[in-house]
């Protein structure tokens, strides 16, 4: 079986602010570029069966300037919908609601463009797009690359190892790293992460 490599774009200014960056479309912050080119030594010299990004401009960049150039824009890859907690930073919700948690407590609703999701919503786009990448991964006709976001992908991770999506909160993610999701014995692991070349 093949490794499935979770790629996670590179620095925007809300991410480095530590504002919920859901669907909004935040470019890569010059530091972000520099991370997304730091991976292409990282995928020179390997060749996936399937890259997949985001439809988010951050993640596309990413892989592009990864040397990810092939990857195809997968809708099921955005980012948690943080609905009416879009662009508001932990520390600014916790001043009214002190014990929150987006795992546990999940947010309010938002606009029509942002109406928000809950760990389960985005634990079942995460296994629509496990069902997806399975049979390559299986067939072990090479390595599948995930290029999204991070509390997507750390709900993915948990989700692949067989947890429920609230455990995606076990798995801090970093710009601009990239991490291994395996099997051993037949079994799900983790092999790297937050790893940069």
């Amino acid at each position: 079986m093949s490794d499935l490599l979770l790629v996670r774009h590179g620095e925007t200014a809300w991410s480095a602010g530590g504002r919920h960056t859901g669907l909004t479309d935040v470019p890569l912050t010059a530091r972000g570029v520099e991370e997304a080119l730091s991976l292409a030594p990282y995928f020179r010299d390997r060749k996936p069966a399937l890259v997949l990004t985001s439809p988010l401009s951050r993640a596309v960049a990413t892989a592009q300037l990864a040397g990810l150039a092939d990857g195809v824009p997968e809708p099921g890859l955005h980012e948690w919908d943080y609905g009416g907690y879009e662009g508001v930073t932990t520390a600014e919700i916790q001043r009214t609601r002190p014990d929150w948690s987006l795992w546990t407590d999940g947010v309010p609703a938002g606009d029509a463009d942002h109406p928000g999701e809950d760990a389960a919503q985005v634990g079942a786009r995460a296994d629509r797009v496990l069902a997806r990448v399975h049979e390559t991964l299986r067939a072990g006709r090479g390595d599948v690359v995930l290029v999204a976001h991070g509390h997507f992908l750390r709900v993915l991770t948990a989700r692949y190892l067989g947890l429920p999506p609230q455990e995606g909160r076990l798995f801090l993610l970093l710009t601009g790293t990239v991490s291994v999701l395996s099997t051993e014995h037949g079994l799900p692991v983790v092999a790297g992460w937050n790893t940069r070349p």
